[in-house]
């Protein structure tokens, strides 16, 4: 095993060593779990739910299929992944067990408890065996995981020949006027709505600087394909304030 006692890493705009993002996100995620699907609507102005739906669109989920969602949180790509695939199973991983905990309280949760497990895990270090997963998805959660190499080596372990990666992220405004205003919205707005709706501003802030270190779009796709997986492709959603990207194990 690598010793990262002294290596660094981002978390937002700060370096700190490696052996404490995790605990630095794992707090983040913490203090906002009970506001965090208000916030996503509010920050986003619902519109994540339209990229949602796009990364299913894209993905066309099929019965019988295994689904791991990685960051999963409270739920919401499994709920839509086992609403369209028929009969399916979903798998949700997230480090944060009071994100789990408040998915576990959707009403969706309690209906597809049948086809639905919730485990607190690593993306570097899954806990489940090579070739168990049709698909693997991450949404708006790759940002977070300190070796980000590790994630999608550790994705296409768990995926079974012929599976599907597909990540959703924010990501970046080709056009730099528009990358401008988007900052100055990111910057000012999201961390003061992050004040009042969670009473908690400098979460907020993490998550903004957090995608502002994020790859652009061309960059992860090349990591993506690092890892092993073939295929690589990606969609803009919104011009560029995130992106969808899929990749196969062949």
């Amino acid at each position: 095993m690598t010793d990262n006692t002294d290596k660094t890493t981002h978390f937002g705009y700060q370096n700190v060593p490696e052996d404490q993002k995790a605990g630095m996100v794992h707090g983040v995620f913490t203090n906002v779990a009970s506001k965090y699907d208000i916030m996503n609507d509010v920050m986003s102005v619902g519109i994540h739910r339209v990229w949602k739906d796009a990364m299913m669109d894209w993905l066309a989920p099929r019965s019988g299929q295994r689904l791991l969602d990685v960051a999963g949180g409270t739920g919401d790509i499994a709920f839509r992944f086992l609403g369209r695939a028929g009969h399916a199973d979903a798998v949700v991983l997230d480090m944060t067990e009071s994100m789990l905990l408040e998915g576990k309280k959707r009403a969706e949760a309690e209906a597809l408890s049948d086809r639905l497990n919730w485990i607190v895990g690593d993306a570097m270090a899954l806990p489940f065996e090579d070739n168990s997963f049709d698909v693997y998805t991450i949404s708006f959660g790759i940002r977070n995981v300190t070796r980000i190499p590790d994630a999608l080596r550790e994705a296409y372990r768990v995926l079974r020949p012929g599976g599907r990666l597909m990540v959703l992220e924010f990501s970046q405004l080709p056009n730099e006027m528009m990358q401008k205003a988007y900052d100055l919205y990111s910057f000012n707005v999201i961390p003061r709505m992050g004040k009042l709706i969670a009473n908690d501003s400098e979460s907020y802030q993490y998550l903004v600087e957090s995608i502002r270190k994020f790859p652009d779009q061309d960059t992860f796709a090349g990591m993506i394909r690092t890892s092993g997986f073939e295929q690589v492709a990606y969609r803009n959603m919104t011009f560029g304030v995130a992106a969808l990207h899929s990749g196969w194990k062949i």
